[in-house]
């Protein structure tokens, strides 16, 4: 009987789908929509999973009915809650097996080729795994108001901060800050509005439907922050001390993460994710051969674990 493996990459933004053979050779991928576990109790993303399922097996000229013979893994932003992943794989799927994962360790699987050793993802968030020995270690991946140091959003809003107390005198300015300001609006009170995104005139509507909650409060996403990332490299390019500092303060969260993989045996570190790949060249000076460009892409990783799963 012929086995198929199916790997999705669910991202906030879109989900992509993957239908693979025995030997982990591609037939058909397909993108559909936002699949975040945290979003509407992961019913945007149950929808995308079964819409690209059906997508793919039609791209591969493949029976729908095959997804009985089809072995499936799931890797999942907003899936770093064991709850969230277990009443996700408890759903009504049409698949012989599905294994429920967070999206670290289908970046894990995809990087280091389905093989041992650690993996920190550097972009919009970001989030840290290492497997030695058979053993799991996994730290970060908290989101942005509580964790994701690394990230560009957070860098991004230090960034931010920097360049407020800059122009207000507090500490010294330099052209990327004066740059930040600009990009923002002009001025401080231009940032303020910005950051609380007042100018898109959102509100909070609470359970009861009124309007305001005192436990809440609007402000721009992550990723608004993380839109900033491409100005403080191009100003890092020309040595501006406010960009060395920023990354100073980068290498520093890195720096913690690399400390804990060593601790517990880790022999490599894959650098997954757009800005921890533009930091490569640096990072590979400062760690050698423990650092290493990721083997395989997320979703590939993710077809990987299907078949470790299911073999």
């Amino acid at each position: 009987m012929t086995r198929y493996y199916l790997g999705v990459d669910g991202g906030g933004t879109n989900c992509r789908v993957r239908l693979a053979d025995e030997n982990l050779r591609t037939l058909a991928e397909v993108k559909n929509g936002r699949s975040n576990l945290q979003i509407d109790d992961g019913a945007p993303a149950y929808k995308a999973i079964l819409d690209g399922t059906r997508d793919v097996f039609k791209a591969a000229g493949i029976d729908y009915a095959q997804t009985a013979n089809t072995f499936a893994c799931f890797g999942m932003a907003g899936g770093r809650m064991d709850s969230a992943r277990d009443e996700f794989a408890a759903r009504a799927w049409p698949f012989a097996g599905v294994k429920v994962y967070d999206d670290i360790d289908i970046a894990h699987a995809g990087a280091l080729a389905g093989e041992e050793g650690a993996v920190i993802i550097v972009g919009t968030g970001s989030a840290a795994l290492a497997v030695v020995d058979g053993q799991r270690h996994q730290a970060g991946g908290w989101g942005f108001q509580i964790g994701d140091q690394m990230s560009g959003a957070i860098l991004g809003r230090e960034l931010v901060r920097y360049a407020v107390e800059a122009e207000d005198g507090l500490v010294p300015a330099s052209p990327l800050t004066r740059a930040v300001i600009a990009m923002l609006g002009g001025d401080n009170q231009a940032v303020m509005t910005w950051s609380f995104a007042a100018d898109m005139d959102l509100k909070i509507i609470s359970r009861d439907g009124s309007e305001g909650c005192d436990d809440a409060l609007i402000g721009r996403a992550p990723a608004e922050y993380g839109k900033i990332m491409p100005l403080l490299s191009d100003y890092l390019e020309q040595g501006d001390p406010v960009a060395l500092k920023m990354l100073d303060l980068q290498f520093g969260y890195i720096e913690t993460y690399v400390n804990w993989f060593k601790a517990r045996n880790a022999k490599v570190m894959a650098i997954v994710g757009g800005f921890g790949q533009r930091l490569f060249p640096l990072l590979e000076k400062r760690y050698g051969d423990f650092v290493m460009l990721p083997r395989h892409e997320p979703l590939h990783g993710a077809i990987i674990l299907a078949k470790q799963n299911f073999a």
